[in-house]
C-alpha cells in the first residue's frame, strides 16, 4: 500500500480495494480513521474511490468527514444516525455596532425560545423537547406525519420516543446556534442540529437489520459496521423512504429554530432588522443520489457538504474560532464535496481530562457563552485548526464570508 502525493493539494492511498482521496495535506489523519476508510475502500460496489475531506476523524461505524459514492448498495452506518444533521445560516440587517455591550439578555432569549439540551433522561418534563407543540411546529409537523405513520405503522420499534415534540428543538453535543459578526460586521444568526431522537432512531434501527442481513445472507466484511443494503431489497428501499423523510425532518427542524431565533432576537434588546436574501441551509450527515463519472450513484457524505460549483455552504470552527459561508468550485474528484467543520482531534474523553474550565474561559474571551465543566468537550482545543482545514481544501471551495461568533448557545 503506497501513499502518492497530488500538486493539486491532496493524496491518493493506494489500497486493497478502491483508491482513498484524501484532502489532509497539512492536518491530522489519524490512523484509526485511516484504517476506517481503507475497510470502506474494500467494498465490491465502491464507484471510482472514497474522497477523505480534511476534518476527517474516525466515527462511530464509519468515518467522519468521508464521501463515498456507491452503485447498487447503501451503508446505513455511513450516513450514521445523526440523519440530515446539518447547518442554517442568514444574513440580518444588523451591524455589529446595534449589538448592546452585554450580551447576556439575546443568549437568554434565545435559549428560552428554542428548547435545548436533555433533562429527566428524555422523559416527561424534558427541557431539550416541547411540552406543548407551537402553531407553527404543529403546522410544519402536518407536512411530515403521513411519512412517519408509514414508517412507524412498518416497523412500530422506531415510534417509541419524541417525534413531532423535537421538531424544532436543538438537542445535545456539538449542536449550537450562534450571533454572528462577518468581515463587513454585519451580523449573522447561525445554527447547527439534525434530525434529533428520530433520526437516531431511523438510524440504529437500520444499521442493525443491515446487520442482520449480512448474517443471514452469510456476506463476508471487512467490519460489520459496514453492513450495507443491495437495490432492490425491500429494506433498501424501506431505508431510502425513511433516510429521506428524515433528511426533511432534520431541513425544518432547523427552519423552524431559525424563525424561533429571529423572534426572540426581535423581542430582545435590539433595534428593529430585516433579514437579507442570503440564507443557507445545507446538510452535512446524509445520503443523495447524485451523477458522477458517467454514472448515476449515491452519493453518501457523512461530515461533509455538497460544493458543486455555485453551491453555497456553511463551514464551523468551534466555539472560538472563525466559521465559514462558502461557494463550491465543483472539485469533481471530490465528488463535489468540503469538508463540514473543523473536526475532532481529541474525544469527548479526552478533552475533559487535557482542560479546565479556567482552559475553556481562556479559549472562549469575548464570547458570551457557556464557560462550564459540562462544555469542556466542545472547548475550541479539543477541534483541529480551522485555518489549516480551510488551507486543505482550496480548491474544493472558495470563502464567501467569514464569520466570527459573539453568542454561543450549546446543549
Amino acid at each position: 500500500m503506497t501513499t502518492n502525493a497530488n500538486e493539486k493539494g491532496h493524496v491518493t492511498l493506494e489500497t486493497n480495494g478502491t483508491p482513498i482521496k484524501a484532502w489532509t495535506v497539512g492536518v491530522p489523519f489519524e490512523a484509526e480513521a485511516e484504517a476506517q476508510l481503507r475497510r470502506v475502500a474494500e467494498l465490491p460496489f465502491i464507484h471510482k474511490w472514497v474522497a477523505v475531506m480534511p476534518d476527517v476523524h474516525a466515527g462511530i461505524g464509519a468515518t467522519v468527514g468521508s464521501v463515498i459514492a456507491t452503485k447498487g448498495a447503501i451503508i446505513p452506518a455511513a450516513v450514521g444516525v445523526d440523519i440530515g444533521c446539518g447547518m442554517m445560516a442568514t444574513r440580518t440587517t444588523l451591524r455589529a455596532s446595534d449589538l448592546p455591550d452585554n450580551l447576556r439578555e439575546l443568549r437568554t432569549a434565545i435559549e428560552a425560545a428554542v428548547p435545548h439540551g436533555r433533562t429527566n433522561n428524555g422523559g416527561p418534563g424534558d427541557r431539550g423537547a416541547w411540552g406543548h407543540l407551537p402553531a407553527d411546529v404543529t403546522e410544519a409537523w402536518g407536512a411530515l406525519d403521513e411519512g412517519y405513520k408509514w414508517l412507524t405503522d412498518k416497523y412500530p420499534k422506531l415510534d417509541r420516543g419524541a417525534s413531532a415534540n423535537h421538531l424544532g428543538t436543538l438537542g445535545t453535543g456539538n449542536h449550537f446556534i450562534e450571533v454572528c459578526l462577518d468581515e463587513a460586521d454585519h451580523v449573522w444568526f447561525m445554527l447547527h442540529s439534525g434530525s434529533r431522537g428520530v433520526g437516531n432512531r431511523i438510524g440504529s434501527f437500520f444499521i442493525e437489520l443491515a446487520k442482520k442481513d449480512m448474517r443471514t445472507w452469510l456476506v463476508n466484511l471487512p467490519d460489520e459496521n459496514l453492513a450495507y443494503l443491495p437495490e432492490g431489497t425491500e429494506h433498501y428501499g424501506d431505508y431510502w423512504k425513511a433516510v429521506s423523510w428524515a433528511q426533511k425532518f432534520a431541513a425544518t427542524n432547523r427552519e423552524l429554530m431559525m424563525k424561533a431565533v429571529v423572534r426572540a432576537a426581535r423581542g430582545s434588546n435590539l433595534p428593529p432588522f430585516e433579514l437579507t436574501d442570503v440564507a443557507v441551509n445545507c446538510h452535512h450527515n446524509y445520503v443523495a443520489r447524485e451523477h458522477h463519472y458517467g454514472a448515476d450513484v449515491l452519493v453518501t457524505r457523512k461530515g461533509a457538504v455538497r460544493a458543486a460549483e455555485g453551491d453555497l455552504g456553511i463551514i464551523p470552527g468551534s466555539m472560538g474560532a472563525r466559521s465559514f459561508i462558502v461557494r463550491g468550485k465543483g472539485n469533481r474528484e471530490s465528488f463535489h464535496s468540503c469538508s463540514h467543520g473543523a473536526g475532532r482531534k481529541m474525544s469527548r474523553t479526552a478533552a475533559k481530562k487535557a482542560f479546565t474550565v479556567k482552559d475553556h474561559e481562556e479559549a472562549t474571551k469575548g464570547i458570551e457563552c457557556r464557560k462550564d465543566a459540562d462544555v469542556i468537550d466542545e472547548t475550541p482545543a479539543a477541534y483541529k485548526s480551522i485555518d489549516d482545514v480551510m488551507h486543505a481544501q482550496r480548491e474544493l471551495v472558495d470563502i464567501v464570508h467569514t464569520l466570527r461568533q459573539v453568542v454561543c448557545v450549546k446543549g
